[in-house]
């Protein structure tokens, strides 16, 4: 493999880039709109229901629960469809974003007519944050799959931290102080704040839980059909050319 086929191609890291925004899109709607909820970032879930398991606080343990469960289903669903897609010579990364996008659709036909409301979600909620949570864990393997370094799409906490590792405040060449890593490192974390900007003030507006997750489904779809144009991408985010 040549040096410049394990060079990112600027237009997958700008695509990452759309994702992470995406990301903060539903986590917005999920957790505003569907109940205090993620579907993404599972960390807050796990709290959430040792929270509820312990009946400490407003947080019930229901809704993580599912989360869980649904992100692991599809965690597990993303991983083979991924493989099996590689293994016959496809675009592996196309085939993810697509899955991911048809769960996004379905969990805005769930949630058609749905009102936003923050609080115990009742069965349709709960339905649409199991969806999400399902197109989510497909997305979290295609992320560890590309592996991007800075630019995970579904969590900003290692971006901010090489950010300013590798800032002139920390100074630490081991975060890649010196180069221009940060810039990449910075736009996800801009981009995690923009989506989920986006997705509450589109909350705001009071628009149904199905109409404010059409606006992800068709981003992630556009980043699929993007990508076409690409080379076939191996695990690691290396093209081959």
């Amino acid at each position: 493999m040549s040096p410049r086929s394990r060079t990112p191609r600027p237009p997958l890291t700008l695509l990452l880039l759309v994702l992470t925004a995406v990301t903060g899109l539903t986590e917005a709607v999920s957790l505003l709109a569907l109940g205090p909820v993620f579907t993404a970032m599972q960390t807050g879930n796990v709290l959430f229901l040792a929270f509820g398991v312990a009946h400490a606080g407003p947080v019930p343990a229901l809704a993580p629960a599912v989360s869980l469960s649904a992100f692991a289903l599809g965690a597990a669903c993303g991983a083979r469809l991924e493989a099996f897609a590689e293994e016959r010579g496809r675009r592996w990364f196309v085939t993810g974003l697509s899955a991911e996008a048809v769960l996004v659709l379905a969990a805005a036909a769930a949630g058609w007519g749905v009102a936003p409301r923050f609080g115990a979600p009742d069965a349709r909620q709960l339905l649409v944050a199991a969806t999400l949570s399902m197109a989510m864990g497909i997305r979290n393997v295609t992320s560890l799959r590309v592996n991007l370094a800075g630019v995970p799409t579904t969590l900003v906490t290692r971006s901010l931290t090489s950010f300013l590792g590798g800032s002139v405040f920390g100074q630490d060449r081991a975060f890649g102080y010196g180069t221009a890593a940060w810039v990449r490192r910075a736009s996800s974390v801009g981009a995690m704040f923009a989506g989920g900007l986006a997705g509450a003030l589109l909350v705001r507006t009071g628009w149904s839980v199905g109409w404010l997750l059409l606006p992800a489904a068709v981003l992630v779809l556009a980043v699929a059909l993007v990508y076409l144009t690409q080379p076939l991408m191996h695990p690691g985010g290396e093209a081959s050319v």
